[in-house]
């Protein structure tokens, strides 16, 4: 005896039941479960309504600077052919009126494309919460340059009185990962302008961030940019740097011998000048013509005398 056949024999209506078609779905909004929305409809903080383009206002606090023109067209393209897939934040500010908290982007690609409609999820905020909603909703969805973020975690700490701890918690991120981004803010402006365009990473700006020469850090950009410098032969050149400096800071601090009189004996000078390896300070000598006179050692820090000290109980 045979069984009857069971299972797939339906399609998909026999697992999910009668499902609306692509062109009942493209001719009506709905909401998350599928439930015709009313052109006038409020729309709920769960649903996803199609709002019209021509009711829709950029953000004025967008957190994106720049918009490549080929990567939008790429998107309307996209878009075109298999719609909008992920929805645009929206706040309602009139019952026909709306602004975008997120998505600005996709919402530019969607003109672009000839879309009438486009939809998105409708948000309660105040200008503070939509600051907040936007920026944190961009940094995590968006692929902003490193600048962008620096810039976007400034006003959550500005303008929203967010602390590094609640931004990483927001955020998914460590604290001291948002502590690094925002350091690079203290480069110069030609050094972040080059750090926007992908000229540099984010690793060659942090060994520059190592250095306070705000004109060093930019010759050095040019450098890694001119010769295609790796992160790693940035940080040898940087170190070359630091101890050519500190040599020629060490010769520039010998302490000075000074006497009282020139007829010093040899022995007093050998004396001054191994003095002079554990002290930078100035160094005088006064010696009476019977051969009686004092030294007198400047110092600079309690350190140094205590390097001095340690030096003598272990010779």
């Amino acid at each position: 005896m045979s069984n009857p056949p069971r299972g797939l024999g339906r399609g998909v209506n026999a697992i999910f039941g009668d499902l609306p078609s692509v062109e009942e779905l493209q001719r009506k909004p709905i909401n998350y479960n599928n439930t015709p929305l009313a052109a006038n409809s409020p729309a709920s903080g769960a649903g996803v309504l199609r709002v019209p383009l021509s009711q829709i206002e950029p953000n004025p606090y967008q957190p994106r600077l720049s918009f490549n023109q080929e990567e939008l067209e790429g998107l309307a393209a996209s878009i075109k052919s298999l719609g909008l897939i992920s929805p645009i934040t929206l706040r309602k500010l009139s019952p026909v009126r709306y602004q975008i908290i997120s998505g600005e982007r996709r919402y530019r690609a969607c003109q672009l494309a000839g879309l009438d409609q486009v939809p998105a999820y409708i948000r309660e905020a105040d200008d503070q919460g939509m600051l907040e909603m936007a920026i944190v909703e961009n940094v995590q969805r968006e692929n902003l340059d490193p600048i962008e973020i620096a810039l976007s975690y400034q006003r959550l700490i500005d303008e929203c009185r967010l602390t590094q701890e609640q931004m990483a918690a927001r955020l998914g991120k460590s604290r001291s990962s948002i502590t690094n981004q925002i350091r690079l803010l203290k480069l110069p402006v030609k050094v972040q302008h080059d750090l926007k365009l992908g000229q540099i990473s984010v690793g060659h700006a942090k060994v520059l961030l190592s250095l306070d020469d705000a004109d060093v850090q930019s010759r050095l950009c040019d450098w890694c940019i001119k010769n295609d410098v790796n992160v790693r032969q940035l940080e040898q050149k940087v170190k070359a740097l630091a101890e050519a400096s500190a040599k020629k800071e060490g010769e520039e601090s010998q302490p000075e011998q000074i006497a009282a009189n020139e007829d010093i004996p040899d022995l007093h000078k050998e004396f001054c000048k191994e003095l002079s390896r554990y002290f930078r300070g100035r160094i005088s000598l006064k010696r009476s013509g019977q051969g009686k006179g004092s030294i007198t050692i400047s110092f600079s820090s309690d350190s140094e005398v205590s390097r001095f000290l340690d030096v003598l109980k272990n010779s």
